[in-house]
């Protein structure tokens, strides 16, 4: 086993990094941007319909050669080579990672122990496409004959987050048809509130589970498939209402569902990639398979860009990189997303999954404790609202915390100068960020507002903003299914890179699973009647007692 290159970060493209972070330590972003009126021309790149702004961040040409050398020492070209062709980058698993197959057209020949998975797509596509039209066109319809009007997804994780952040971003393409409605949480508010005025007659159901016994799934389906039958009453009703995606077609069957309204799931696809699969259906279903292609080829876009363009000029390396450059050599410890679009609200929670999943490991691939800081925290929301609350920290809080503005050109809802006005906000904190406000310009500003010298010194340190933090504006010319499907083919994609840089496995998530096996130890301890074992902490047993009391055990 072949030592990864970036295992000492003593090693000479880390020192170099050091090197530029003491240089620029000296240096404001502000003289940066005086010194070059070219700095945001020559720091903007495009691909995939997206535009990349990232002359607010703390560099030079010097730094970002010097991040491109990190990236070409850690064999990033070869280790996306790897990725792209399906070879088994999920190590611990030996399994390909190749949710780039599930975006391909058809025609081409990407096989995974010799068979060919582009076909298989595409035949789950025209699956996904005949189900959609006969359920949009009224020609499958519920036990009593009646057209379906709402649709439950039921899943958690990637089944449920990559789903629900696309349906709300393309509400402007909605067909009108059915209403999706997602329960992921075990808690039984969820799954209960949801349910609470819907139509057993007319309502559809969709379990989304790869292995078809993840407990929050389950245990929810089964609630929604009881609450069917309670209208319905006889069993035979539920294979007309209820559909899965899982790899695991037997337990299907088992509850009630038919062979041919299982589609499937491969093993050579995470759950926190999964949204470009027949995972994927409340999607199709909420805005056609027209638009739903159109967000494959979106994605597979930018899966080219990524492939084909210089690493410098390359969305998804650039904005790796810039990570790493703060995460490692800057010391911040999150990275705040902010889109600037309503439709977009839920990206910040998609994004947390594929990142902090993805990249939140301690040891390499190898097996030995990594040698730098992996996978920040993300966390953010939409914009303006964040202004009002969590910017502050971010503009005078001692913490440095990066930042990506999301935000498309043109508005789909063009009230009066609204548009306008969200645009100069995303404008001006991404400028506030990078510029801040200097103690002179402090004192300036309440002495024109009539000050008295006093005044002016004791409230001026208060006013001072210390600016130089950076910052990417992300830009697309409105929001539409290519461009989603690219902004998070972009994020996959940026995952990929920091992880590369890392030396972990950006596919696993070895911690999810510790939290599902515990769990099912505790549960009988909860439920069961007796005296409990010890579940192996004071803590734990103590709580344990406590729900037994309160639920009289």
């Amino acid at each position: 086993m072949t030592e990864h290159p970036n295992a000492l970060p003593d090693s000479s493209p880390w020192a170099r990094l050091a090197q530029q972070r003491d240089a620029l330590s000296k240096t404001r972003l502000r003289e940066l941007f005086d010194r070059d009126p070219e700095r945001s021309q020559r720091y903007y790149i495009e691909g995939a319909g997206l535009g990349l702004d990232f002359s607010k961040n703390l560099l030079t040409d010097d730094t970002l050669e010097a991040l491109l050398d990190l990236a070409r020492h850690c064999r990033l070209e070869s280790r996306r080579e790897a990725l792209l062709a399906g070879r088994k980058v999920n190590v611990t698993e030996g399994r390909p990672a190749l949710h780039t197959a599930l975006r391909h057209p058809g025609g081409t020949d990407i096989r995974v122990d010799g068979v060919d998975v582009v076909a298989e797509v595409h035949a789950t596509l025209a699956h996904m496409e005949a189900f959609v039209s006969s359920v949009l066109d009224g020609h499958r319809t519920g036990y009593t004959g009646q057209r379906f009007t709402d649709v439950v997804s039921i899943g958690i994780g990637g089944s449920y987050l990559g789903p629900k952040l696309v349906c709300e971003a393309l509400q402007p393409f909605d067909q009108g048809k059915v209403r999706c409605h997602f329960v992921a949480n075990i808690d039984g508010t969820d799954i209960c509130e949801t349910l609470r005025g819907l139509n057993p007659e007319t309502t559809l159901f969709l379990v989304q589970s790869k292995s078809f016994l993840t407990q929050e799934t389950l245990e929810n389906s089964k609630v929604a498939r009881d609450w069917f039958l309670n209208a319905a009453g006889d069993t035979d009703h539920v294979a007309r209402h209820f559909m899965a995606v899982t790899a695991n077609v037997p337990e299907a069957e088992a509850f009630g569902i038919q062979p041919n309204n299982v589609f499937p799931m491969w093993d050579w696809v995470g759950g926190r990639y999964s949204l470009w699969s027949a995972i994927g259906l409340p999607i199709a279903l909420t805005v056609g398979m027209h638009h739903f292609r159109a967000l494959l080829a979106g994605a597979h876009a930018m899966d080219e860009h990524f492939r084909k363009a210089p690493l410098g000029q390359n969305l998804p390396v650039v904005m790796g990189l810039l990570s790493v450059w703060y995460n490692n050599v800057w010391g911040a410890e999150t990275h705040a997303i902010l889109p600037y679009d309503h439709y977009l609200r839920s990206l910040p929670d998609h994004l947390q999954q594929l990142d902090m999943e993805s990249n939140g490991k301690s040891v390499t691939e190898q097996g030995e404790p990594v040698a730098t800081q992996t996978g920040p925290v993300l966390w953010g929301g939409v914009g303006s609202n964040g202004q009002h609350a969590y910017h502050q920290l971010i503009h005078q809080g001692t913490r440095l915390i990066p930042a990506d503005f999301i935000i498309p050109l043109v508005s789909h809802n063009p009230v009066a100068s609204h548009h306008a006005d969200l645009f100069a906000n995303c404008l001006s904190q991404s400028r506030a960020m990078m510029a801040g406000k200097t103690l002179d310009e402090a004192r300036a500003e309440l002495a024109a507002e009539g000050l008295s010298e006093d005044d002016i010194e004791r409230l001026a340190p208060h006013k001072v903003i210390p600016g130089n933090k950076p910052s990417n504006t992300l830009i697309m010319e409105q929001v539409t299914p290519h461009t989603v499907g690219a902004i998070i083919a972009l994020y996959e994609h940026r995952t990929f890179v920091q992880g590369v840089i890392w030396d972990v496995d950006s596919f696993d998530q070895w911690g999810v699973e510790l939290g599902k096996q515990l769990g099912k130890g505790i549960l009988p301890k909860l439920t069961g009647n007796g005296a409990p074992e010890t579940a192996g902490d004071s803590s734990t047993d103590a709580l344990i007692r406590r729900f037994r009391s309160a639920h009289g055990r």
